[in-house]
């Protein structure tokens, strides 16, 4: 049964989020190392010994791409198309718009935006294959304008393989793990290297990407899935549903209810296990339950909004859309009862990759902007150079950067 604790309590389950991060180190080194050293040698290795890859080629081949996009139901590709739409728009919208103008006489600024030339998708498949991930990822960066994208996944099912197909991706690898974020990483002679990896995946993937960041571009570092509800009243068993729909991905999610209801804490107690007796995959959802879990239960209505903000979920839905403007962190906001996050996982338009363990305090979920570039352009004339030059020749000095002050100076702007 979930736990119900106080706000103090919550907060201190909360915060051991993430603490086993670096447990993983041992065995993600050697095999980025090994790929690092041996490329192809290394990946076709760990594919066939950790992925299963047996006698399969590493690449997926067109003509099983195209296979799997006509073996696909009439139902699943049409769900697939809507998701890839209303991805797509959002995707669109979300994208820097260039600006070039004069910010004061002979003074103009502004920035460029460019895609990014190479991107690398990875797609989990390992208990649940997610093509809903592939979405997710790929559409952002074909919205966003980048030539080049590759996905990697250990499994890859045909719902994957179709929806890769369905978006004109050819470049598919069968390799999971930390073996292939070094793939994307350094390059090897199947994989080319790319400027940025996205997408979540296990701790070993995790751990990979974190030892990797700055050799590539990563979107950010993605632990266990939680979701975290504050409600004061509402339809029990809508918040169980809701909450036992993350807690069913991994044994080590984590789902959240904040409340100052003790009626309402109960009833979603009861509501949870009510709905667990006949879930499918209640073997999972009832470990993640009774670990991870918790309904944090106080007297306090602004002691749980900070409780909200101190644990930036990846996932917060608020009943009370009234609430908004008091949240400051979270990776993405449900509003209203009728916003679950399952339709945020398939199909409303934001991307379902977050980030997890408090660290949307410092950014939200995956966007287009994180597909492309924005590089500032500067342009002075030269009256406009003159009346900066004291500005800048002084400043340059002040650090002992003679020649700074001089690249001025030589322009004969006194």
């Amino acid at each position: 049964m979930i736990k119900i604790l106080s706000f103090s309590e919550a907060s201190q389950l909360a915060a051991s989020r993430g603490r086993n991060a670096c447990k993983y180190e041992d065995a993600v080194r050697p095999i980025i190392e090994a790929v690092r050293q041996e490329g192809d040698g290394a990946l076709v290795r760990y594919a066939r010994e950790l992925d299963g890859l047996g006698g399969l080629p590493l690449r997926v081949r067109d003509e099983d791409l195209e296979a799997a996009a006509k073996g696909l139901c009439a139902e699943v590709r049409t769900a697939a198309e809507t998701a890839i739409r209303n991805i797509r728009q959002f995707a669109e919208a979300q994208l820097p718009r260039e600006r070039f103008e004069e910010f004061s006489p002979g003074r103009k600024l502004g920035w460029i935006v460019r895609p990014l030339d190479a991107v690398g998708c990875y797609v989990p498949s390992g208990r649940y294959p997610l093509p809903s991930t592939l979405l997710m990822t790929a559409v952002l960066a074909q919205a966003a304008g980048v030539p080049r994208i590759c996905v990697t996944s250990p499994h890859p099912s045909r719902e994957i393989l179709a929806c890769a197909h369905m978006l004109g991706i050819r470049e598919v690898y069968r390799v999971g793990g930390a073996q292939a974020i070094a793939a994307m990483a350094f390059g090897t002679e199947s994989v080319a290297r790319v400027d940025r990896v996205v997408g979540p995946g296990n701790e070993y993937v995790a751990t990979a990407k974190r030892l990797l960041a700055g050799e590539v571009g990563i979107d950010f570092v993605a632990g266990p899935t939680e979701i975290l509800i504050l409600a004061a009243e509402g339809d029990p068993k809508i918040v169980a549903a809701d909450m036992l729909a993350q807690a069913e991905h991994d044994t080590t999610a984590s789902a959240m209810l904040v409340t100052t209801s003790r009626r309402f804490a109960i009833a979603v107690q009861g509501e949870i296990e009510d709905q667990l007796a006949s879930l499918p995959t209640a073997g999972v959802a009832r470990k993640a339950i009774e670990s991870g879990s918790f309904i944090a239960l106080g007297d306090d209505a602004e002691a749980a909004i900070a409780l909200v903000n101190e644990i930036a979920p990846e996932h917060l839905s608020l009943h009370d859309a009234a609430l908004l403007p008091k949240i400051r962190n979270a990776g993405t906001v449900f509003l209203g009862p009728n916003s679950p996050e399952s339709a945020g996982d398939y199909a409303a338009g934001p991307s379902h990759v977050l980030p997890t363990g408090g660290v949307a305090r410092a950014r939200g979920g995956l966007s287009a902007a994180d597909f492309v570039k924005v590089i500032a352009i500067q342009q002075l004339t030269p009256p406009a150079l003159r009346e900066l030059a004291p500005v800048i020749t002084t400043l340059a000095r002040a650090e002992g950067l003679e020649a700074h002050a001089r690249a001025v100076e030589v322009r004969s702007v006194n």
